[in-house]
């Protein structure tokens, strides 16, 4: 395409989008109908997968669960199932084990079908700092946060490419935004998950698959548990969020295709911030935030 065609074609686009947000904030977009659609949640068992689970409970979908916890996922199925699922499926699976997700993705494909949305939440923090991790934690919370990513993306998105039809959905978090002091493991497991997210949709795009969505979710501290003993220095700037606020928040973005759902709102102005300012100003505003220190009382591995 000539040179001067092509770039007053990305200079109309970008118009165009940015006058397409503006009225998505005024105007909520309509919600998608998943009516039919086969719903895979990691991390089912507690928290907010199993929180999620509970929002698509009505919505006439197969939910298919994996987790670690024979019980929680039991306790999660017989909870949606009183929310009005009828067609509920749980599987014992570690998504830190390669073979194991491979194995259990054939069991559901054979047993409920293709995965057409799949919501990547399962997750684990040491909450140590990085010379007192054990090289064994260190690798396990990549393995959970970040390579199960890979596993579940290879099983599962064949089919949304053949249909090109499908949702990919990548839970990470505000640490995968932004380094914080004590997580470096996480940190890095994180953003490791948002890079490959984010690589992903666009191959997904270069190839025209326009029909498979992709979603990055960044929250920030969540209360379920899995960073108890930790605050937040400026409760509202950055309040420690509601986990049944944060499903809500997941699902309403799966319904209307948003590709990346920070929470809360004041993380946008948070990571324009730290794009815009020198390092050391950066370092200087991690810590009036709290990025030093909310996190230090963390200390031991959680899963959620």
């Amino acid at each position: 395409m000539n040179f001067w065609l092509e770039t007053l074609q990305v200079i109309v686009l970008s118009i165009y989008y940015n006058v397409e947000a503006i009225i998505k904030c005024v105007i909520p977009p309509k919600k998608k109908d998943v009516t039919g659609e086969i719903v895979l949640i990691t991390g089912a068992g507690s928290g907010i997968g199993r929180l999620m689970a509970l929002e698509f409970a009505g919505m006439n979908v197969a939910l298919v669960l994996w987790d670690i916890s024979q019980e929680g996922m039991r306790e999660t199925a017989r909870l949606t199932k009183e929310r009005g699922a009828s067609r509920v499926h749980y599987f014992l699976c570690d998504c830190s084990d390669k073979s194991e997700v491979y194995r259990v993705a054939e069991q559901v494909k054979r047993e409920v079908g293709d995965v057409s949305i799949l919501i990547n939440n399962a997750g684990i923090v040491t909450g140590k700092k990085f010379m007192d991790a054990p090289d064994s934690l260190i690798e396990k919370t990549l393995e959970v946060n970040t390579m199960s990513h890979f596993w579940t993306y290879k099983a599962f998105l064949p089919a949304m490419v053949d249909n090109n039809h499908g949702h990919l959905v990548c839970i990470s978090s505000s640490a995968g935004l932004i380094g914080v002091n004590g997580l470096a493991d996480y940190c890095a497991s994180k953003f490791a998950a948002i890079g490959f997210a984010e690589s992903v949709a666009l191959e997904l795009l270069a190839t025209g698959k326009d029909g498979v969505k992709t979603t990055i979710v960044c929250p920030y501290l969540i209360n379920t548990g899995m960073f108890d003993g930790c605050s937040s220095k400026w409760p509202t700037l950055c309040p420690i969020l509601e986990p049944v606020y944060v499903a809500k928040s997941v699902v309403d973005a799966i319904l209307v295709d948003q590709s990346y759902l920070l929470l809360p709102r004041s993380m946008y102005l948070l990571m324009a911030l730290k794009s815009s300012l020198e390092w050391k100003q950066t370092a200087l505003w991690g810590r009036f935030i709290g990025a030093f220190d909310s996190l230090s009382p963390c200390g031991h591995q959680k899963y959620h």
